[in-house]
This record gives C-alpha cells, structure tokens and sequence, in this order.
C-alpha cells in the first residue's frame, strides 16, 4: 500500500513538474551504473580467489 502511494505521489509530482522525471531516470541509471561495477569487480574477485574451472568458464567475461 505504500509503494502505491509513493508511486502516485511520484506521478502527481512529475505531472506537475515534468523535469522531475528526468531527475528521477538520471538517478537511477546512476545507481545501476554503479551496481554493475560493483557486482563486476565481486565476480573478479571471486573468480580469482576460486581455482574452480566451473566458475571459470561461466565467469570469464
């Protein structure tokens, strides 16, 4: 019940002020960006730390 309310809270906000919407796009593609590189350098990590040939073939990229 929350979650839709702060989704129509959001939709009355963007209807009102429209460059909201491109705030809101920009923060997330920001925050996903920065999920990525995150969950990049874990898989690194982890396959390094691994000698398992398993992870190595799904892992490689």
């Amino acid at each position: 019940m929350i979650l839709g309310i702060m989704f129509l809270l959001a939709g009355i906000l963007i209807a009102v002020y429209p460059p909201l919407l491109s705030l809101i796009i920009a923060a997330m593609l920001i925050v996903l960006g920065i999920i990525s590189i995150y969950i990049g350098y874990q898989l690194k990590r982890m396959n390094r730390k691994s000698g398992d040939p398993f992870i190595d073939f799904f892992f490689r990229f």
